[in-house]
């Protein structure tokens, strides 16, 4: 049986994530403890085999791949399919503002994730096709090997709930990831199996970005 194994990793701590605004395609540069995870991050994989890497765009993923990256020195492939959802009108709002500014999407973020679909944004359901195409796209690219892939926290928390058999529907039963946290999946006939998900062992309570926030257990 040939076997794929892709490692999943959100990207580090960007300005956007301490300000609370919403970044989604927004570029934002990393912040100092954003730098302090990809020095984790690194040696979490410096002995780790990987075949290939892939990332978004986006400087903060590529930056991540980059860490992935350094004892490895594999060329890094970009694929818009991994980029953060585009909020529209929403980004670079405040958190904090986004349920006066704009109620109706609020509430379909919060209640009914599968239905958010932003004023001059990405529908989240484009967001779950399109993780689900990708990753699946890497997977029959590379039979046997290993892949890491570096994207965002909205997409990959999309993916987590293709990767475990769920509908879209069913997006509320997946938990945020944090900042640099691992997920790995394996690929066995075109099918993912989740090995691990939302790993964030290389990080002290110091570094980690969740452990400062609350919004997420709400």
């Amino acid at each position: 049986m040939i076997l794929t194994t892709i490692y999943l990793v959100r990207h580090c701590e960007a300005m956007g994530n301490i300000n609370r605004i919403f970044q989604g395609h927004t570029d934002e540069e990393i912040s100092d403890n954003g730098r302090l995870q990809l020095e984790k991050l690194a040696e979490r994989f410096r002995d780790i085999h990987l075949d290939a890497l892939y990332s978004s765009p986006l400087k903060r993923a590529y930056r991540t791949a980059e860490a992935v990256n350094r004892y490895h020195q594999l060329p890094i492939h970009t694929d818009e399919r991994l980029i953060e959802i585009n909020g529209g009108h929403w980004e670079e709002k405040p958190w904090e503002a986004l349920p006066e500014l704009y109620p109706d999407e609020w509430a379909a973020w919060s209640c009914r994730p599968w239905s958010f679909a932003p004023q001059n944004g990405e529908p989240m359901r484009a967001v779950y096709a399109r993780m689900a195409e990708v990753l699946s796209a890497i997977a029959e690219d590379h039979p046997g090997e290993t892949v890491g892939v570096a994207s965002h926290g909205c997409a990959i928390r999309n993916a987590l709930c293709w990767a475990s058999g769920r509908p879209i529907e069913q997006l509320l039963e997946i938990p945020w990831c944090d900042n640099t946290a691992v997920t790995v999946l394996e690929f066995q006939e075109g099918r993912p199996v989740i090995r691990l998900a939302n790993d964030n062992g290389h990080l002290d309570e110091e570094l980690s970005t969740l452990s400062k926030q609350s919004w997420w257990r709400e």
